[in-house]
């Protein structure tokens, strides 16, 4: 492990949503947007999400965490910043790397929504075909 002063950065990333993470060791608070975790993420799943890289490491409590996350959804914001805490947490201490891993925290989720095509309702559906 490093010095108690030290702060470790890292970028998530899913979807539209980029999370900018800073780690550094205290009391386990997470401000999120300038906001706490509860406040941001009403919801319990997009919580919990965002706890997993601490609890596979079990680290719960030992590091405070500032987040600037923008564009995306609430859950793919969520998600980047687990990927974003992920990475932090590798440069904390790479012998996070093996649960971290084995997770798939590390993993980059690169699916991107598909862009419209004209002619196209969406990306794929098409018109009604008429026979007459």
């Amino acid at each position: 492990m490093a010095e108690q002063a030290a702060k470790f950065q890292a970028t998530g990333k899913r979807k539209s949503a980029v999370a900018q993470v800073r780690v550094s060791f205290g009391s386990g608070r997470i401000l999120v947007n300038q906001r706490a975790l509860d406040d941001y993420f009403g919801r319990e799943t997009s919580r919990m999400i965002v706890n997993q890289p601490f609890e596979v490491t079990e680290t719960q409590g030992r590091f405070d965490v500032v987040v600037n996350v923008r564009g995306g959804g609430v859950s793919a914001q969520a998600q980047a910043v687990r990927h974003g805490i992920s990475r932090a947490l590798l440069e904390a201490d790479v012998g996070y790397r093996g649960p971290l891993k084995k997770a798939g925290y590390l993993t980059r989720d690169s699916r991107e929504v598909e862009s419209k095509k004209y002619g196209h309702h969406k990306a794929r559906k098409r018109p009604q075909y008429s026979k007459r």
